[in-house]
């Protein structure tokens, strides 16, 4: 057997719940330490600078979101085709499209940085900043717009490195950069009282950790998935970005959602109401690490059974990652509703506005829960199978489609309550379909037999 079918080989077996759960999770590990990484991000700045810096994070966070899209979607993309293609046995064209891809990024990156500083007031008051908030924003977007080319390559080698097989080497890459992000968030606003700047440069160094890690990794490897001269196919890239389009609509979606969030709170809460659900937004992103993690864990363990046209392993995985799904959902909830208050301690005093508005909205949103996290894999799902159209629908939906109606609706008649409902009804809609599509998939999975 050669090195490269070795680092197939935990792609290619039949696996188990166990087995599987194995191999997805270094990636739930690697999720949650950035989530956690985020959100101690938030936690120091509320903590060491003040509530107005933690609106600031808020109202800048589209642009990041828009980033990790734009590097989320290359990534899922991306790597379902060099999945897909290691699958079929063409191991020497999916070195050299994960080449192309790499490439893609970098440059993209590039490009993101200098016309986001460019332009960078324009988009600070663009994004609803008020005069209060606007020096805290713009000294955070400036220097996270700087390292946008390494934002984008950690979220490429997330996938990309699991891909390759070595799902424990993206796990010791996230918990480094989680790690030091924490070390330098503490060094920068305590000692040296940096403020909002330092928790970007903490936030920025430690996205270069898995960018330069992964860049030395795929260079130094001379078998296996490794870089090499890469063919200019704009096909390669075009069905990249078609295929993981979902991850691209859905962080813009949340771009905009998140950008609603902060113009209806700030009119009916004013800064604290922006504070507020700036808690509740990235408590939302940690808690669901759980299925992001899960869910780009089995992601290509789909791609590489979907390559071989094995449906009997299909219909097996699937069966595995509904049944951890539902499982791990109740799981969350029950968490979130119980420990919501001492969640919203961790970022604001008891008794504070801030604190009293996001309490409030732990007794609501921890219903979406039950329905995201089998939203969050079918869209997963359906990228990994090479079906962006079906996974951008379920995306749109769940990110845009529902919550802009919602938060457009509901907060007229109910004020803040139609906010903190927004989340779960959205939820709840997208559930169904989702649903409905991945009923669908059973009988696709029987047409291809055992292995074709």
């Amino acid at each position: 057997m050669t090195e490269i079918q070795q680092t197939a080989d935990p792609l290619s077996r039949d696996h188990t719940t166990g087995s599987l759960l194995r191999f997805a999770f270094p990636t739930i590990l690697m999720m949650i330490s950035m989530g956690l990484y985020t959100v101690i991000d938030t936690i120091f700045v509320a903590r060491f600078v003040d509530t107005d810096a933690l609106s600031a994070l808020n109202i800048v966070c589209p642009i990041i979101n828009l980033i990790v899209g734009f590097g989320t979607m290359l990534a899922t993309g991306g790597s379902a085709i060099v999945a897909r293609k290691m699958g079929a046995g063409e191991h020497t064209r999916a070195a050299q499209d994960l080449t192309l891809i790499i490439g893609a990024g970098i440059l993209s990156g590039v490009l993101i940085a200098l016309f986001g500083t460019i332009f960078i007031d324009r988009i600070v008051w663009g994004l609803g900043a008020n005069e209060i908030l606007f020096p805290y924003c713009r000294e955070y977007l400036f220097i996270l717009l700087l390292f946008a080319p390494a934002n984008i390559l950690q979220v490429l080698f997330q996938n990309l490195i699991v891909t390759a097989g070595r799902p424990g080497l993206g796990m010791v890459l996230g918990m480094g950069a989680g790690i030091v992000n924490i070390l330098l968030d503490y060094i920068f606003m305590v000692p040296l009282r940096m403020g909002i700047e330092g928790a970007a440069f903490g936030t920025g160094i430690g996205y270069m950790i898995p960018a330069v890690t992964g860049l030395l990794f795929f260079s130094l490897r001379k078998t296996g998935l490794h870089l090499q001269k890469p063919v200019l196919d704009i096909s390669v890239l075009t069905k990249s970005c078609t295929n993981g389009c979902s991850e691209m609509v859905s962080q813009a979606a949340t771009a905009v959602s998140t950008f609603l969030f902060n113009r209806i709170m700030m009119r009916l809460l004013g800064e604290d109401g922006v504070a507020a659900i700036t808690i509740i937004i990235y408590t939302q992103f940690l808690l669901s690490a759980l299925y992001i993690g899960f869910s780009m864990g089995v992601a290509p363990v789909i791609s590489y059974d979907y390559g071989k046209r094995d449906g009997r392993q299909l219909k097996n995985v699937f069966s595995i990652c509904i049944r951890t799904i539902v499982s791990v959902s109740i799981f969350v909830f029950a968490a979130a509703l119980i420990f919501g208050p001492q969640l919203v301690h961790i970022f604001s005093e008891k008794g504070t506005p801030v604190y009293e508005i996001a309490r409030d909205g732990f007794m609501i949103f921890p219903f979406s829960f039950l329905f995201c996290g089998l939203n969050i894999f079918a869209s997963a799902a359906f990228t990994a199978l090479s079906n962006g159209k079906l996974s951008a629908v379920l995306s749109f939906l769940r990110t845009f489609g529902t919550i802009t109606v919602l938060l457009l609706l509901l907060p007229r008649f109910l004020g803040v309550m139609g906010v903190w409902l927004a989340i779960p009804l959205s939820e709840s809609i997208t559930m169904i379909v989702s649903l409905i599509f991945l009923g669908r998939l059973r009988t696709v999975f029987d047409l291809m037999g055992p292995l074709i």
